[in-house]
């Protein structure tokens, strides 16, 4: 008799929605799972840390829209638990705040599948912080609690409207964002006072978070004016007093500004950091996959050969990384480079070197190939051999500029660009959002854009915001695609392109 392979189920918490206030042991589940199953509220962000080879199920749920019922999720986890995986079931916040974490662990306990509670910070405090307002305050009240707001009123007696309008300072409502009228209405109608500060947040802890006060009788009406949509956490006490004060997080030069972050999957992290820390909000859409090409054999040929050439070329931190990828699969290290020199296009890739231990010979102040040239041309070339690992589809500006001058040069491929399949989220944030910056940081990330997004989002997107390139050959391309190119940087870097953003903003303001 066969007997039936049980895997294991962790319940993990992903927080409220900023992906650095995920847990270090949800972070360590996610790079080992082999399924990964996730909500709406799962930030898109903390999927980075997912192990490449696990299987990922979007089961996203919104009022009006669920992508699966809940028993449809329960069966789902037990199946791909049966089939002997580790399972990481991802939700947003809490398992146990709200959620139905408590019931998807007694069906795995009922069938007898092991599971672990991985909790998570919960918006329910997190997002009130991240507006300034603290639950407790010796000034104002020494009580919280937590409430519910999704649930129909009208036919369920387990909330104690007397009790919270007259025993507790402050409350805080999850899931209200479609009751708030009710919930401000029982309330004063039991007692609290028609004067009571609110205040609704809105995407909380992340840098599209937004927030609104006024008081009990009229935060209801202001929340419709401004057309606010979920997710939101409602606050009501005095405590909402504070956050004029201490209102820490939406004090930033490009707070409530929206980027679309068209880059590879593998290097969006500088780019968003950089915009994130002046306060923008960020919906990264993979537009390339980056991945070793499947012919290695040119590469192979120039590694065991690496130290009979006067310099190595590396136009990009991709052209380092998997160069040096295959350096190790080959049992080498970074000693088969031999006496040969090392020039690179620009600092990113300089940098990427220093995780090697090697230290650039070479950088023109012009962070292009074209630069390059212009820094080589002041040399005699002649006979000297070069050699380029790249991609396998890139410009021949520089090789056959360096032939042109005398020198010997071989282009080895080391990776290959393919575009990636966009996850149901972004669409959905595409879907719903006014983005007002598009970026993009190389002619293949507009050319593949296009490929990757439905056309008709693609064109609304693009023809209501600004267009940010890295440099001119991207403009170029972009601009061949149709679109008006709002912002060059001064330097083709990513920190010069996000002051370039902060710029056109303050020049608009």
């Amino acid at each position: 008799m066969q007997v039936e392979k049980k895997g294991k189920v962790y319940l993990v918490g992903a927080g409220p929605g900023d992906p650095g206030l995920l847990t270090l042991r949800g972070k360590e589940l996610l790079e080992n799972a082999e399924v990964v199953i996730y909500d709406r509220l799962a930030s898109p962000r903390i999927m980075e840390f997912v192990n490449p080879g696990a299987e990922r199920i979007y089961v996203g749920k919104r009022v009006g829209r669920h992508v699966a019922k809940q028993h449809e999720i329960n069966d789902i986890i037990l199946q791909k638990a049966k089939e002997g995986k580790r399972v990481v079931r991802l939700k947003g916040g809490d398992p146990f705040i709200f959620g139905r974490g408590g019931e998807e662990a007694q069906i795995l306990s009922e069938n007898q599948i092991p599971f672990e509670i991985v909790p998570g910070v919960t918006s329910a405090i997190a997002v009130p912080a991240y507006a300034g307002i603290p639950l407790t305050h010796r000034s104002y009240t020494a009580s919280v609690a937590f409430i519910t707001g999704h649930r129909r009123f009208e036919n369920e007696a387990d909330v104690d409207w007397e009790g919270l309008a007259k025993g507790v300072g402050t409350l805080v409502f999850l899931m209200g964002m479609t009751n708030l009228p009710s919930i401000a209405d029982n309330l004063m109608r039991f007692g609290r006072s028609p004067d009571t500060p609110a205040a609704v947040i809105r995407w909380g802890t992340t840098p599209l978070q937004e927030s609104i006060t006024g008081t009990l009788e009229n935060i209801a009406q202001k929340v419709k004016e401004a057309g606010f949509k979920p997710p939101a956490i409602i606050v009501v006490g005095d405590v909402c007093k504070v956050r004029d004060q201490i209102n820490w997080f939406e004090r930033q030069p490009l707070l409530g500004k929206k980027v679309l972050v068209t880059r590879t999957r593998q290097q969006a992290s500088l780019l968003v950091n950089l915009l994130e820390r002046k306060g923008a909000g960020c919906i990264e859409c993979p537009t390339i996959e980056v991945r070793q090409v499947e012919d290695t054999s040119i590469l192979d040929q120039a590694i065991s050969e690496a130290d009979i050439f006067d310099w190595i070329i590396f136009t990009s931190p991709n052209a380092v990384k998997f160069f040096f990828l295959r350096v190790d699969q080959l049992g080498k290290d970074v000693r088969a480079l031999g006496k040969a020199r090392v020039a690179t296009v620009g600092t990113s890739t300089a940098q990427e070197l220093k995780h090697h231990h090697i230290r650039v010979d070479a950088i023109p102040e012009d962070f292009r190939a074209e630069g390059l040239l212009e820094l080589f041309a002041r040399q005699d070339m002649k006979d000297k051999r070069i050699l380029i690992p790249r991609a396998v589809k890139a410009r021949e500006i520089l090789p056959e500029g360096l032939k042109k001058m005398g020198a010997q040069v071989v282009v080895a491929p080391a990776y290959e660009t393919v575009p990636p399949r966009v996850a149901p989220q972004t669409l959905e944030l595409l879907e719903e959002e006014n983005i007002d910056v598009v970026t993009f940081t190389s002619s293949s990330t507009v050319k593949n854009f296009f490929k990757a997004v439905p056309g008709d989002i693609a064109r609304r997107v693009t023809s209501q915001a600004k267009i940010a390139c890295i440099g001119p050959v991207t403009a170029r391309t972009a601009e061949k695609k149709g679109l008006k190119v709002h912002i060059i940087p001064e330097k083709s870097t990513i920190p010069s392109m996000v002051d370039a953003i902060e710029k056109s903003f303050a020049k608009k303001d």
